[in-house]
């Protein structure tokens, strides 16, 4: 029996909760976090208004399930939060990104039930991650990380220094990546859920940086900090597995993040080409622009398609890894070429800082670099395509 049939109340399909929560998405971009873009990219930091609203909202745990206080959703739904949220501010949206998709992600699949229990209810409600792999040393190569990790009776004293994390300065939680056995190579490597106020745990330089600027990028200290036992996350010596299947969903968020960008960019440029006269016309009559924009809509509609795709097959339980690096790869290009015509169709305005096409320029840039750089994305991709 149909919902009609029965007199009952139709049921809300899944596109239409999806669609419900990207509109709820733009709405809050355009409401709550454009009117800050500026003074956030002046102070070089997040409003910290927001940070509440974001948990408010359930943008900070969308894929924590709803026994632990989340939204209960899909890797699909955070793509569309971290696209609208890129429209307006790739700063913001990364901040969204890397809780979700780093860290909520990280410790839903290798978290034992009694850390789950302890974080993910608050990572859902107050309590902000960050996730610490990098090193001064040891980008690209991940594995080559030197932070050491020995055992001291029941608990882990955590010896090293990490750089570049993400989130860095809000953090109250970072999944900190150590070697507990440098003789075993990259099987030494474990995960730990660290706390800030953890004796010996401090945060240090905080990067200044071309783009996303009110995003926080830190150097972290370890200097002789006691973690506890049950804070290893997944197995010892397992953590290069948890590293690499977490940047796999990661690079998805970043793909996502790049989409928004590039929409963002094209957007103010669609309107601008409308008003700007040259020549007794606006320059949107002239088939060199109107060409250039089909060309970038094109790219951008690809990128957004191979992101979504990704998303779809992770959600589903099948192999994403390649479509997760394609995805990364094609949205960083896409998103380069795309903000540098929009600059270039605003002309010397364009170059200036009272239109808005400069930061999303700005912006791209970063998503050729983390969470893989785009060699490394070409390498994950013929590796696969050749297995």
């Amino acid at each position: 029996m149909t919902t009609a049939q029965s007199g009952a109340l139709p049921l809300t399909t899944l596109a239409e909760e999806e669609a419900m929560f990207r509109d709820a998405c733009r709405d809050f971009a355009e409401q709550e976090m454009r009117p800050r873009v500026g003074a956030m990219e002046r102070a070089a930091a997040l409003d910290q208004d927001l940070i509440p609203k974001f948990f408010e909202l359930g943008l900070m745990g969308i894929e924590i399930p709803e026994e632990h206080g989340g939204a209960g959703g899909s890797l699909f739904m955070t793509v569309l939060a971290v696209e609208e949220l890129s429209a307006v501010d790739a700063s913001a949206a990364i901040f969204v990104d890397v809780q979700n998709t780093l860290v909520n992600a990280l410790l839903l699949k290798w978290a034992n039930d009694d850390i789950k229990r302890r974080y993910l209810p608050r990572l859902a409600t107050d309590l902000v991650g960050a996730y610490a792999l990098s090193e001064p040393g040891s980008g690209s190569d991940a594995f080559g990380l030197e932070t050491r990790a020995t055992r001291h009776g029941d608990a882990w004293i955590l010896d090293g220094r990490k750089l570049w994390i993400t989130n860095g300065a809000e953090a109250e939680l970072y999944i900190v990546f150590a070697n507990t056995d440098f003789t075993q190579g990259y099987k030494g490597i474990t995960a730990f859920a660290v706390e800030r106020g953890f004796a010996g745990f401090s945060v240090g330089k905080r990067e200044d940086k071309l783009g996303i600027r009110a995003s926080s990028t830190t150097e972290l200290i370890l200097d002789h900090c006691e973690v506890p036992g049950e804070n290893v996350v997944g197995e010892v010596g397992n953590g290069y597995k948890v590293a690499i299947e977490t940047l796999n969903t990661g690079r998805i968020g970043i793909g996502a993040q790049m989409v928004g960008v590039s929409r963002g960019a094209l957007g103010a440029a669609l309107k601008y080409v409308k008003e700007r006269e040259q020549f007794g016309k606006p320059i949107a009559e002239f088939q060199s622009v109107q060409f250039q924009l089909a060309q970038a809509a094109t790219e951008l509609e690809a990128a957004r398609l191979m992101v979504y795709n990704a998303a779809r097959l992770e959600d589903a339980g099948a192999p994403y890894a390649m479509e997760a690096a394609m995805a990364k790869l094609l949205s960083s290009q896409v998103a380069e070429r795309v903000t540098s015509l929009c600059v270039e169709l605003f002309g010397g305005y364009g170059y200036t800082k009272e239109y808005p096409v400069e930061k999303f320029y700005r912006d791209a840039k970063i998503g050729t670099i983390y969470e893989g750089t785009s060699n490394m994305q070409l390498n994950t991709i013929a590796k696969l395509l050749l297995k």
